[in-house]
């Protein structure tokens, strides 16, 4: 008998993914010029870029970054452990160190590597007889599909909550025995824009002895007083909260991501963690550029106020279109669809209208949830969101809310997946 192939396996798992409407697809832009991209000989508006802020092509980030290229290099060459850090890199940990009002900071080249990293150094049973027991690592059922596989690949225990549900957790946490129990979730949800009940999650680690860890990566920058994230908008410091991770190729609109916390815990996640210690550093020039972007977020503070306006525009307006919008005051605005062929037909009539929205299908988020996930950028202008709500108009007899529930396309509880 043959023994099974795993490229013919391969084959027909992306065959099924096509033929169930999950299909990705690549598409090749030639030009990005703030919200606008070329591609495919095509100007089109976008709003699915993560560039909250508008930063990604700001003069001071692009003078930076040719100055430092130009005096080290575009390569870093190997892991900070090995050649050690440029000054670059250690100017930003500071910088973010500082906004974040932790003692220390540390640099990761994504976000994906920061939240395997973090928790490999936590939550690893490490050489036999190192640490006792294996711990036991509480989470979100929406949190980020890193956040999951950093808990497994750990070897941790995983217990998953309802979404949002703070009591949930608490009895998942109170449950436990003896071990070591870390609490994960995003600070704002990826796929659905909301935000996860801090204080009450910060209340619950404090009076069960858990360690409470957040994923800031579309926070940081947008959320807060100076826009150091959904923290500082909660008003939860590094006591309450003391692993933080956020990205900087979001707000900042850079590339990489960085651990802030306690001096010990970045000292035992320099010195612990694999995904830090065997992948080579960020460029320098990356880092040079992420320095002015952190000062700019900081200091210019018109930027969160238009996102605002802009957020409350598009919510207003998609009120009295009466679509099925998700509850969210980020950046992030979710129009449900339901099924993957309904919200893949709805960005290509948008495309036609000069309009790009990515349409998100299971596995990234559960099934039936399919839906257009429209992002905010203080790049835009009023009258570009009023272009979007005319083009969901048009659309409006598939997406509102009276249409009738869609479907379940494959048993719910998937993990979400999304570029970190």
């Amino acid at each position: 008998m043959p023994r099974p192939d795993l490229l013919a396996r391969l084959a027909v798992q992306t065959a099924e993914r096509s033929q169930a409407h999950l299909l990705r697809r690549l598409r090749t832009v030639e030009r990005a010029d703030g919200p606008w991209l070329e591609t495919g000989g095509r100007r089109l508006l976008s709003f699915c870029s993560n560039d909250y802020l508008d930063l990604a092509g700001h003069p001071q980030l692009v003078a930076a970054f040719r100055r430092a290229a130009a005096d080290g290099g575009v390569g870093s060459t190997a892991a900070a452990l090995v050649c050690g850090q440029r000054a670059e890199h250690a100017a930003l940990e500071e910088a973010l160190a500082a906004w974040t009002g932790r003692e220390r900071a540390l640099l990761f080249s994504s976000g994906y590597m920061a939240n395997l990293g973090v928790m490999q150094a936590l939550l690893a049973q490490g050489e036999p007889g190192s640490r006792p027991g294996q711990a036991l690592c509480v989470q979100d059922k929406l949190n980020h599909a890193c956040l999951l596989d950093g808990a497994r690949l750990a070897g941790a225990e995983l217990r998953r909550y309802p979404h949002g549900d703070a009591a949930a957790a608490a009895r998942q946490l109170a449950s436990r025995a003896d071990a070591a129990a870390l609490l994960a979730t995003d600070g704002v949800f990826s796929m659905d824009g909301d935000l996860a009940p801090l204080p009450e999650l910060a209340a619950l680690c404090a009076r069960e002895g858990a360690t409470l860890m957040v994923d800031d990566a579309h926070g940081l920058g947008v959320l807060g007083g100076h826009g150091a994230g959904s923290l500082d908008a909660a008003g939860l410091g590094q006591r309450e909260v003391p692993v933080l991770m956020a990205t900087l190729g979001k707000a900042l609109g850079c590339y990489g991501a960085f651990v802030a916390g306690p001096a010990a815990l970045v000292e035992g996640v320099m010195q612990l963690a694999r995904p830090y210690i065997y992948t080579t550093a960020l460029p320098p020039a990356l880092a040079a550029a992420a320095v002015q972007a952190v000062r700019l977020a900081r200091e210019e503070s018109w930027r969160r106020e238009k996102l605002a306006a802009l957020v409350a525009r598009f919510r207003a307006g998609a009120a009295q279109l009466g679509l099925a919008l998700k509850p969210s005051s980020s950046a992030i605005q979710p129009l449900l669809l339901g099924s993957a062929q309904a919200a893949l037909e709805a960005a290509r009539q948008l495309e036609q209208a000069g309009l790009l929205v990515g349409a998100i299908r299971p596995p990234t988020v559960p099934a039936g949830s399919a839906r257009l996930r429209i992002t905010l950028s203080a790049a835009h202008e009023e009258a570009q969101v009023d272009r979007l709500l005319d083009a969901l108009a048009a659309l409006r007899p598939a997406h509102s809310r009276s249409g009738p529930p869609a479907e379940p396309e494959s048993p719910p509880g998937r993990a979400r997946i999304m570029a970190r």
